[in-house]
């Protein structure tokens, strides 16, 4: 049996530096615990989604849960091409996150939207960082990550949409946690944004 927290094994794809790798690796664990942990949040907020925009939102958010998954999958993939070992347990997640649980449960469609608005800030600023730090060692991973953040930005347009009014104020704006965004969300949704 291997141990879980082996970070690399003794060799990485040609051309590559395994200590370069090993960064690289490292830095796609921590992706992958914010995707694994996205996934699970769409999910949440799939669940966990009540009143008039229910149905609209439910079923906007399986595809992306099913393209978060796939995000996770590939990193977890490259992670293993580049010699890591790629970690996706949930006690291993919880234990390396630097973020907040999803704290709001069942909650208006808008509210939701809102406190998922920022989720998506946080994972793509996340991601562009990332993205930064494999540009410099490795052109592949770096390819990987834009694709990701491409998907990622489209699915925050999606939610933003939402939480958009008239004149591109989002209801959100100035929100810090996750339930002063859903309590401005739904607040907005009820002024009119």
């Amino acid at each position: 049996m291997t141990d879980a927290t082996q970070a690399t094994a003794p060799h990485t794809v040609p051309g590559l530096d395994p200590i370069e790798a090993e960064r690289v690796v490292d830095v796609l664990q921590a992706r992958l615990h914010a995707l694994n942990d996205l996934s699970l949040t769409l999910k949440h907020v799939h669940w966990n989604v009540v009143g008039p925009h229910f149905i609209a939102v439910h079923e906007m958010l399986d595809p992306q849960v099913e393209a978060v998954r796939e995000m996770a999958d590939t990193a977890a993939e490259r992670m293993a091409a580049l010699g890591g070992v790629p970690i996706g347990t949930p006690g291993a997640l919880v234990a390396a996150r630097t973020w907040d649980d999803y704290e709001v449960g069942r909650a208006d469609a808008v509210a939701h939207l809102g406190a998922l608005d920022l989720v998506y800030t946080g994972v793509i600023e996340d991601h562009r960082a990332a993205m930064k730090t494999a540009g410099d060692i490795d052109p592949v991973t770096e390819d990987m990550l834009i694709g990701q953040l491409a998907k990622l930005e489209q699915f925050q347009w999606f939610v933003r949409a939402h939480l958009e009014n008239g004149s591109g104020r989002l209801s959100t704006s100035g929100a810090h946690t996750l339930s002063d965004a859903a309590g401005q969300a739904a607040r907005g949704s009820t002024d009119g944004a």
